[in-house]
């Protein structure tokens, strides 16, 4: 491996906040009700300043860059007031600046909405939302376990269009317990009449440790499915939405902040269970924080600090897994870049999925064909 050089790495910031009203069923997120129903303004702000100490203790990881985006996920982040994160961003760019125009992304719940208006957090800073609809079905929310209704969404994007925000992601599933093609498609319809400038559209998966892995529902048979992708995806074409990754579609430009990420950019990562990935001159490490809150509160931030270098025959499929996500994929000379390695170590792998069809036939990008998209997993298997 070469000397890698962390300035040619964008960094973004990810900040999990851990907290929901309920959890879902399907839910395999590091979240965590809130205690006694109510987030406290107590535990707010001690949280809050946990997050402080945390970053604090990243910023030697930086190595000169700023801030290139920040995403907050959860759990649900809109539990946590305007003015808690107009504090917190405060405290963060007065110890690592955030580049102009960052990107700051807020996932919002449209049951968790009623905390502040949205005009506060976009005061606070936010200028993106991402909007966890789900389904814009009232019976199909109540089999996920959702606390909103179809109105309950409907109100959440008006209100966020009418407090400024120019950029709201909608997420949505598809392949719901139950759900006939026109269900499918009309939540789709839903999303584009009412203003969603990008739509994550992705297929439930039945995960490990989830009440729906113990109690499976009963999910559309494989011919359904297959038509809800084919049609979903035509419909969301003919409506001038851009597939930009396997579960991406937008309308205005990318996410930053998901970009960086297929791109095997840098992230620092705060709060109970979050992940990062930082480069350095030896080496590109990942590292996680402890999950549950009261822990994540208990101790001191390197105490809870899982710190863990991707070794050199790691490598590729770490960096396969998310650059080949990208319809487009990335310029072969990133690979180098970000990972140290020579991509001439692949030349006989990649010569046999281009000579496959799997992989686009050009020696400058790394990219999948429409064909080895349908057969991700297996071409990813082949960079173990």
């Amino acid at each position: 491996m070469s000397d890698l050089n962390p300035a040619d790495v964008p960094l973004s910031l990810y900040i999990h906040m851990p907290w929901c009203v309920r959890k879902c069923p399907y839910c395999d997120f590091n979240s965590h009700a809130v205690p006694d129903g109510e987030l406290s303004t107590a535990l707010e702000q001690e949280y809050l300043n946990a997050l402080v100490e945390d970053f604090k203790m990243q910023i030697h990881w930086a190595q000169g860059r700023q801030i290139h985006s920040v995403f907050i996920g959860g759990g649900t982040p809109s539990l946590i007031s305007a003015q808690g994160y107009q504090w917190l961003f405060t405290a963060l760019k007065a110890m690592l600046p955030f580049e102009d125009h960052c990107e700051i992304t807020l996932e919002a719940n449209p049951g968790t909405v009623e905390h502040d208006p949205f005009a506060g957090y976009l005061a606070a800073g936010i200028n993106r939302l991402s909007i966890g609809v789900q389904s814009f079905n009232t019976d199909h929310l109540k089999k996920l376990g959702r606390i909103h209704s179809n109105d309950d969404a409907i109100s959440a994007l008006a209100l966020a269009r009418e407090a400024g925000f120019e950029r709201i992601n909608v997420d949505l599933m598809h392949g719901l317990p139950e759900q006939t093609l026109d269900q499918a498609l009309l939540d789709l319809k839903l999303a584009v009449e009412h203003g969603a400038t990008h739509i994550s559209w992705y297929q439930l998966t039945i995960e490990p440790n989830t009440v729906f892995f113990r109690t499976k529902p009963i999910l559309p048979t494989d011919d359904v499915l297959e038509d809800i992708q084919e049609q979903g995806e035509a419909y969301l074409k003919a409506n001038g939405y851009i597939n930009y990754e396997v579960s991406a579609w937008r309308k205005e430009q990318p996410s930053a902040h998901n970009l960086n990420y297929w791109q095997f950019g840098d992230y620092l990562a705060i709060g109970a269970g979050a992940h990062g990935k930082v480069t350095q001159p030896d080496g590109v490490y990942r590292f996680q924080k402890t999950r549950l809150p009261k822990d994540y509160l208990a101790k001191v931030p390197a105490e809870h600090l899982q710190f863990k270098r991707i070794e050199d025959q790691d490598m590729p499929f770490e960096f396969m897994m998310n650059a080949l996500r990208l319809n487009d994929g990335v310029d072969a000379e990133r690979y180098a870049e970000r990972t140290g390695l020579s991509l001439d170590d692949l030349n006989k792998l990649l010569t046999s999925l281009r000579e496959r069809q799997l992989m686009v036939n050009d020696a400058a990008r790394l990219a999948c064909t429409e064909q080895g998209h349908i057969f991700l997993n297996s071409v990813l298997e082949e960079f173990l």
